[in-house]
C-alpha cells in the first residue's frame, strides 16, 4: 500500500508533519481530517507495500514498518488508539491485522498498551512488549518505539549480513556435491568399462573412484534418504533444549564463522541491554528480557546465572566475569559503567564496536572460506584427474611398446 508524507495544521494552528499509508492520496486527507489535522500538503513516498502480503506471521520487515510508521505518529501527536487504527487498516498482513484490531479493541476497553499487546505473542515479542511497557509507564513511549525499530533495523542487517556472505559458499557446495554424484553415477563407470575392456592395471586413485561410483549406483537412492533422514534428525535434535544448547556451543567454535556468530549475539545483548537500562528498566528486569531475545541457548544460559548471582547481591560486572559468557572487551565496559553509572552508554559502545567487527568480517567471510573452497576443489579435481588419465596414459604407452 502506498506511503505519503503530510504537512498540515491542527485545529489550534500548531504545524504538524508525518507519514501515513493509504490506498490513495484521497483516503489521506480522510485520515487528516478525522484526526482534526488540516492537510496543507501530501507527497507520495516511493517504495514497497508497507507491511508484507499474506497470511504469515509478521517479519522483521512488517515490525519495523510498524514501529517506524507509530512512532510517526505518536510523535505527531496522535492518540495511541487512533494510531493503532490507522495502522490496523493500512496493514496488508493478515495476522498483523488482527492483532492490531484486538490491541485497539482493547485499547477502548481501558487495557495499557503492553498489556494488549501482550496478547499477542507471536506478533509482538517479549522484548517488543517489554519496552513499550518500560515507555508508557516513564511517558516516552514514542522514544521508547524509536528505539526499538532502530534496534530492530540493526538487528535484521546483522542477520541479512551474515546470510548474504554464507551465500556463496553453500552454492559452490551444493554444485560440488551435484557434480561429484554425477560422475559417479554417469562418467566414471563409462571408464570402467573401458578400463575392464583393455585390462588395465589401475592405480589406487581409479580404484577409489570405481568403488565410489559402484557404491553410489547401488546404493545412492539410499545414500540420499539417508542424508535426509539425518539432516531432519538433526534438525529435530537442535529444538530440543539439549540440543539447542550443543548446536549453539558449537556454532561459536566452528573456524572463521564461529567468531563472526559470537561478535553477532555479542553485539545484540549489548545493544538490547543498553536500550532496557536507557528505558529505565531495573537491571535483573533488563536481563530477563536481554535473555529471551539472545539466540544463542549458551550465551542466555550465562545471562541466567548473571540473573542469580545479582538476586544475591553480587554486582553487574562480577556477575558476568564468573559467568565465562562474555570477552575482555564487555567486562572492561561494564566495569567503567559499573564505577560512572554509565553502563547504558557504555554497552551501546560495544554494540556499535561489534556490530562494525561483523560487518567488516562478514564482508571478507568470502575472502577467508575460498582459499578453503579452492583447496577442497582442488583436491578433487585431482583425484578424478589422477584416477581417470593415469589409466589411459598407461594404455597408451602399452599400446606404443606393443607398436613398437
Amino acid at each position: 500500500m502506498p506511503r505519503f508524507v503530510f504537512r498540515g495544521r491542527q485545529a489550534s494552528g500548531e504545524s504538524v508533519r508525518g507519514e501515513l499509508t493509504a490506498a490513495d492520496r484521497e483516503r489521506v486527507v480522510e485520515q487528516l481530517i478525522s484526526q482534526g489535522i488540516a492537510p496543507v500538503e501530501i507527497t507520495a513516498v516511493a517504495t514497497r507495500a508497507t507491511f508484507s502480503l499474506g497470511g504469515g506471521w509478521p517479519n522483521d520487515d512488517d515490525r519495523i514498518q510498524f514501529c517506524r510508521q507509530m512512532y510517526t505518529l505518536l510523535d505527531a501527536g496522535i492518540p495511541v488508539t487512533r494510531a493503532i487504527q490507522n495502522l490496523h487498516e493500512a496493514s496488508g498482513n493478515a495476522r498483523l491485522k488482527e492483532a492490531l484490531e484486538a490491541v485497539a479493541a482493547d485499547l477502548e476497553a481501558g487495557k495499557e498498551i503492553a498489556t494488549a499487546m501482550g496478547s499477542h505473542p507471536k506478533v509482538f515479542p517479549k522484548l517488543f512488549t517489554n519496552i513499550i511497557r518500560v515507555g508508557e509507564m516513564s511517558g516516552r513511549l514514542p522514544e521508547a518505539i524509536k528505539q526499538l525499530y532502530e534496534f530492530l533495523e540493526v538487528d535484521k542487517n546483522t542477520r541479512q549480513q551474515i546470510k548474504s556472505a554464507l551465500r556463496y559458499p553453500s552454492i559452490v557446495l551444493g554444485a560440488t556435491f551435484i557434480v561429484l554424484y554425477l560422475l559417479n553415477a554417469y562418467v566414471i563407470p563409462a571408464f570402467d568399462k573401458m578400463f575392464k575392456q583393455f585390462g588395465a592395471d589401475l592405480p589406487w586413485q581409479t580404484k577409489l573412484l570405481v568403488t565410489t561410483s559402484n557404491f553410489t549406483i547401488h546404493h545412492g537412492p539410499l545414500l540420499i534418504a539417508g542424508m535426509v533422514a539425518a539432516f531432519i534428525a538433526f534438525r529435530k535434535y537442535i529444538e530440543t533444549p539439549n540440543g539447542r544448547l550443543w548446536w549453539d556451543r558449537k556454532k561459536l567454535r566452528i573456524p572463521i564463522i564461529g567468531k563472526i556468530v559470537e561478535q553477532a549475539t555479542l553485539a545484540r545483548f549489548a545493544r538490547t541491554f543498553a536500550m532496557c537500562l536507557r528505558s529505565g528498566m531495573p537491571v535483573d528486569q533488563s536481563l530477563n528480557i536481554v535473555g529471551g531475545s539472545i539466540d544463542n541457548a549458551m550465551i542466555e544460559s550465562g545471562i541466567q546465572e548473571m540473573q542469580r548471582r545479582i538476586d544475591r547481591g553480587e554486582s553487574i560486572l562480577q556477575s558476568a566475569r564468573s559467568s565465562g559468557m562474555f570477552t575482555r572487551l564487555v567486562l572492561q565496559m561494564l566495569a567503567v559503567g559499573d564505577e560512572t553509572g554509565r553502563t547504558d552508554e557504555m554497552m551501546q559502545s560495544v554494540a556499535t564496536y561489534y556490530e562494525r567487527e561483523v560487518a567488516y568480517n562478514v564482508k571478507n567471510l568470502s575472502t577467508a572460506i575460498e582459499p578453503i573452497l579452492m583447496a577442497m576443489m582442488g583436491g578433487i579435481v585431482l583425484i578424478l584427474a589422477l584416477g581417470i588419465f593415469m589409466p589411459m596414459w598407461g594404455m597408451g604407452k602399452a599400446a606404443g611398446m606393443k607398436g613398437g
